[in-house]
């Protein structure tokens, strides 16, 4: 068994569509390791062989407009994955792939929008409840 170039936590997402936004998507997706391989992408039981990359985009994102990140598009012919990255000097280097580098912003969802407010509006009424009595 050859050695991964580099190996990183990661949340990662096969949903469709745009997941460049705080979402249910995100906060169901599967925690594990990314490892990359000279040909190969690897997390979990998914295994991305390299010619089976139809297009890959590494966005440089920022998260809660300060903390630097990247999220991985890897799309093949049946699925496309999303995998948020922390921030590591490996993701700027060249990569074992071809990839297309963007700037992204993470936006709020729907969802996430409304799980914050109720988040925001419970701690409210605790600290209200503890200053109070």
């Amino acid at each position: 068994m050859t050695k991964p170039l580099y190996s990183c936590r990661t949340k990662a997402t096969t949903a469709e569509g745009d997941q460049l936004k705080y979402g249910p998507n995100w906060l169901l997706a599967r925690r594990g390791r990314l490892s990359v391989f000279s040909d190969r992408l690897e997390c979990g039981d998914w295994r991305i062989k390299k010619e089976e990359i139809k297009r890959a985009v590494l966005y440089s994102v920022r998260q809660s407009l300060v903390i630097p990140g990247f999220v991985l598009k890897v799309e093949t012919e049946g699925r496309t994955y999303h995998f948020g990255l922390n921030y590591s000097a490996y993701w700027k280097s060249e990569l074992p792939f071809t990839v297309e580098r963007e700037k992204g912003q993470l936006a709020l969802s729907r969802f996430s929008l409304v799980f914050r407010l109720v988040a925001l509006g419970i701690l409210g009424y605790f600290l209200w409840q503890y200053f109070t009595t």
